[in-house]
């Protein structure tokens, strides 16, 4: 009787097909998975990134020392001016806050938004037209030096390291990338109400 040849057994090289057609689906699938899993991690890291670049702003400036604090404790002072909306601000936060880490004991760091109208005097004393802006402080409170713009983490070090040695600070003047900022009066009217402001020229 002759058997249906439906039920055969199945050859070898049958068997080797199946099971590398199954392998190569099982691969396919793996990859899928992978390039999902690689695109997802990439948005939620750049979703936690904007949503925390400005609430970490707003915290170290929760935590910073009040201006009037820093110009009477006897320590020199890192003043920066920023907004929560500055790119170039959340850029340099997380730098900023190690540099805290390290060099808090030694030096106040003073942080004033630009968006209240509380620090317009001290805009407008600094000549602020880019954020961040950073002003270096000596012990008696006044300015000897500032950076504006993003500045590499090691130049923001090596200043503060002479800061606090109330030495020549060896990155004075630098510039880098900043966020556009106008301050909401001239530093003619402000003059007018505003007796610090007169007269004073900054060089940029």
């Amino acid at each position: 009787m002759t058997g249906n040849s439906s039920n055969a057994p199945a050859t070898p090289t049958t068997a080797t097909s199946q099971a590398s057609a199954a392998t190569s689906a099982i691969r396919l699938r793996n990859f899928v998975i992978a390039l999902v899993a690689i695109a997802l991690s990439v948005s939620i890291f750049l979703g936690f990134r904007t949503q925390t670049a400005p609430g970490m702003l707003s915290a170290m400036a929760k935590d910073a020392l009040p201006l009037e604090v820093a110009l009477s404790n006897g320590k020199p002072t890192l003043m920066e001016f920023y907004a929560n909306w500055c790119t170039s601000c959340q850029a340099m936060a997380a730098d900023l806050q190690t540099l805290k880490q390290e060099y808090g004991d030694r030096l106040n760091f003073v942080m004033l938004n630009v968006d209240n109208t509380k620090w317009l005097p001290e805009v407008l004393q600094y000549r602020v037209d880019g954020i961040p802006h950073f002003v270096f402080l000596n012990d008696d409170g006044a300015k000897i030096a500032e950076a504006i713009g993003e500045q590499p983490r090691s130049v923001m070090a090596a200043n503060l390291v002479a800061l606090t040695e109330n030495t020549p600070l060896p990155y004075a003047q630098s510039s880098g990338q900043t966020s556009a900022y106008s301050a909401p009066v001239s530093p003619a009217q402000a003059s007018k109400t505003d007796p610090r402001s007169h007269g004073s020229q900054v060089a940029n």
